[in-house]
């Protein structure tokens, strides 16, 4: 009999497996699903980064292993960096390769906690974050955000005793699921709270380039302070809408990316040649795709908003990523509400609860069928509201 490890036990099945096996049913009785559940982009690369791939893969001397990041793909980092967001990186050693975040976040617990270390995790958060900590064996206090205080922790109500054994605290700002933005005072206030207890701040950034409305695009590196205590995670996959590809880097503290490094290689090979390639063609190439795709997920979020709305669900507008968060109705769970939807108006959406306990009573939507989808999956939310009231 194969028994799992205890590790493998503590984690329930996927939320998103749990959807994807209740799509399949509703598919198989004939109802078209609008999938607004995983945070797949839809929209292709641009041109010149296939382009690049297409290129790059006719040459048969480079389908070796590459260990590790070429220097090309670092140096792509440091510029794009610095043309985005003004913050001076050096290519040796503060930028590491990465087979995507959700890889480099998974890995970085182990290479970092042990058992008895506590690691502060958003709730909601990202699944992987809490995930992680449990595999290395490391205790979670999650931070509760909520919607009164902007999808901010309150730093200053975590216990000292926890605060004594942490090691490690994980942000995400542009927020997943809660699409929440962080100010510059707020992040000073993290680098002072890391400083005061000796923890690293670890900052998922993988929504960088997706901020709606004019609003800025900080990210935790450009605080004074942030390379001492922190490093900041980033991919391709949303900004350049390379998903599949599985590449992303880390940047910022030089000891926490030597750690992590040193871990990585002990069970990787690099990632493939071409694929490193293309993305630095992504990142040192002109940006006008960028804008034009934050004005496509600003046409689409505000015409699914608007839908909602005349369903009587009114629904606030998210400022960044490819999400809406949405507090639903009254007289339904989330997951109740989340299976209803599918099964009764044939759209797919991710019950909050999924992300810690602080979701509950909100679902996560994305915005990853075009604007003609989304209108249609709105109008098939209105009618089972109005159904089911």
């Amino acid at each position: 009999m194969m028994i799992a490890s205890k590790k493998t036990q503590q984690m329930a099945v996927s939320i998103f497996t749990e959807l994807a096996n209740k799509k399949r049913e509703a598919i198989g009785r004939g109802i078209d699903v609008i999938d607004l559940s995983v945070g797949s982009p839809d929209l292709p690369p641009p041109a010149h980064v296939v382009d690049a791939l297409v290129t790059y893969s006719k040459d048969t001397t480079k389908y070796g292993y590459t260990l590790k990041g070429i220097d090309e793909f670092h140096e792509a980092v440091g510029y794009f960096y610095k043309q985005r967001y003004g913050i001076d990186l050096n290519p040796e050693n503060e930028i590491l390769q990465l087979m995507g975040s959700q890889d480099g976040l998974s890995h970085l617990a182990t290479a970092m906690i042990d058992p008895g270390d506590y690691v502060l995790v958003p709730d909601p958060g990202y699944p992987i974050y809490e995930h992680s900590v449990m595999i290395a064996g490391g205790s979670i206090y999650p931070m509760p955000l909520v919607e009164e205080n902007g999808y901010l922790p309150k730093l200053n109500e975590i216990p000292f005793e926890v605060l004594e054994k942490t090691k490690m605290m994980i942000l995400s700002y542009p927020g997943n699921p809660v699409t929440a933005l962080a100010s510059i005072e707020f992040f000073e206030e993290v680098v002072a709270f890391a400083k005061k207890y000796n923890i690293l701040v670890v900052h998922d950034f993988a929504y960088s380039e997706l901020v709606f409305d004019q609003h800025p695009q900080i990210s935790f590196m450009s605080v004074e302070g942030a390379k001492e205590v922190g490093i900041e995670f980033n991919s391709l996959s949303k900004t350049f809408n390379m998903a599949g590809c599985r590449i992303g880097y880390a940047v910022g503290n030089q000891e926490a990316l030597k750690i992590l490094a040193s871990f990585k290689s002990n069970i990787d090979y690099g990632i493939f040649y071409p694929i490193q390639m293309a993305a630095v063609t992504a990142l040192t190439s002109d940006y006008t795709a960028l804008r034009e795709q934050v004005i496509e997920y600003e046409k689409r979020r505000d015409i699914l908003i608007s839908g909602l709305e005349k369903g009587g669900w009114n629904v606030p507008k998210s400022p960044a990523t490819m999400f809406v968060w949405a507090k639903i109705p009254s007289g339904w769970t989330s997951r109740q509400f989340a299976f209803e939807l599918i099964e009764k108006a044939g759209v797919a959406v991710v019950p909050g609860d999924a992300f810690g306990r602080q979701g509950e009573g909100y679902v996560r939507i994305a915005l990853v069928q075009s604007p003609e989808r989304l209108a249609q999956a709105a109008e098939r939310i209105q009618d089972y509201l109005h159904e089911n009231r």
